[in-house]
């Protein structure tokens, strides 16, 4: 598998624990972020090349090496106070004001106190009042807040889940692990006894949710399988895709985790991933405007190039000369 989107927030509190436990032996470093020595070395390689612009010797942080021991230096400037554009603070801003719209999800005490501390800050540069945000309204909030509760608790969840793929819904019982949100969709990360696995469900997909009074037991390898795993966890009985990608189009194989990574020579990639449905690989190569082709199975590559024409056949003849 590949992929990095789980790299930076450990990446990003590597290097003040880093700084604060200077001279820790590795072994110790890699337990305290729940990983293995091989994958903290990567890391280290990885921050070693990271920096302010200019990255000469000067600009990089250091790792420095003591037998078994490991420090880092050259990173005072993480140490300065934090300092925020008006765009990064309306950034900000927007995703607390994004996380008050979801029930269930937050403490919203937390998250109040939070932004008014941060909008103080910014000391009249950005007006919270003027930051308008649009919220999911597709998701039952009763469900999420089941869902958090159920979290909160410990306990099994029962799920009536509408299933896209075959415009189904299923009935299955989830020991809950983590939620999460993205795009401002709330997700649910769990052990779906159904399929005996590790799933990802989309809670505005959830027709229902029970909290059962029976206990949630995830083993732990699985949890931190979950805790380590992005938005998409594949199985293996989802279908096996090829994209053959463009230099343009090659962050796919970084983004999402692939089974296999084959270089082509030019800066492109050929890449075999499964895919859980035909609308979501369908989306992806529609959405890489040409830098990226379906090759295998065949019935999926036809679905792109019929939907491709389609789309094009909107724009008129205009669209169908150029």
């Amino acid at each position: 598998m590949s992929g990095a989107t789980d790299h930076l927030p450990r990446l990003l509190a590597l290097v003040p624990w880093l700084l604060a436990h200077p001279d820790t032996p590795v072994g110790d470093v890699a337990k305290q972020f729940g990983i293995d020595e091989k994958q903290l070395r990567a890391d280290l390689d990885l921050l070693w090349m990271c920096g302010l612009p200019g990255y000469g010797p000067g600009d990089l942080m250091d790792v420095v090496w003591h037998d078994d021991r490991v420090s880092l230096s050259n990173a005072d400037t993480i140490a300065r106070p934090l300092r925020l554009t008006s765009d990064e603070a309306l950034a900000l801003i927007a995703a607390l004001r994004t996380l008050l719209g979801v029930p269930g999800l937050v403490d919203t005490s937390a998250v109040e106190r939070a932004l008014a501390k941060l909008e103080a800050a910014a000391g009249g540069v950005v007006d919270g009042d003027d930051v308008a945000v649009a919220v999911d309204v597709f998701t039952d909030p009763d469900v999420v807040a089941t869902v958090a509760d159920a979290l909160a608790k410990g306990r099994r969840l029962h799920l009536r889940y509408w299933v896209p793929a075959r415009d189904e819904a299923t009935e299955r019982d989830v020991d809950p692990i983590r939620m999460f949100t993205s795009d401002g969709m709330p997700y649910l990360v769990g052990w779906c006894h159904s399929v005996g696995d590790v799933r990802t469900f989309r809670l505005d997909r959830a027709l229902a949710a029970e909290v059962l009074d029976v206990p949630a037991e995830v083993p732990a390898e699985v949890r931190q399988r979950a805790l380590d795993a992005g938005l998409f966890a594949p199985a293996p009985e989802d279908r096996l895709v090829t994209l053959d990608l463009d230099p343009a189009a090659r962050w796919v194989a970084d983004y999402h985790p692939c089974e296999e990574v084959v270089e082509r020579g030019d800066g492109g990639v050929v890449v075999r991933l499964r895919a859980r449905d035909d609308a979501w690989i369908r989306r992806l190569a529609l959405g890489l405007a040409g830098h990226g082709r379906v090759t295998d199975p065949p019935d999926v590559a036809e679905d792109v190039r019929r939907a491709a024409a389609q789309t094009l056949a909107g724009y008129g003849p205009m669209a169908q000369s150029d």
